[in-house]
């Protein structure tokens, strides 16, 4: 999913080369569709955070949200 390629596709929100590594380090391969899973629970967790802070009455994102 690279930036504008579609419509309704979304940008990536993480390093891919960090998360290679990452994994490598750990001994193990990464598949190609990794990035673009990873980027979507990143997404699903910030969606989660935002309702959480919206009803509390807060525009500001914390940790806590998460």
């Amino acid at each position: 999913m690279a930036k504008g390629s579609a419509s309704n596709t979304k940008d990536i929100l993480v390093v891919s080369s960090k998360v290679k590594e990452y994994i490598k380090s750990k001994d193990c391969l990464t598949s190609s569709d990794v990035i673009e899973a990873l980027s979507n629970k990143v997404y699903n967790c910030l969606d989660d955070a935002i309702s959480r802070a919206n009803g509390n009455g807060r525009k500001t994102v914390t940790a806590k949200d998460l």
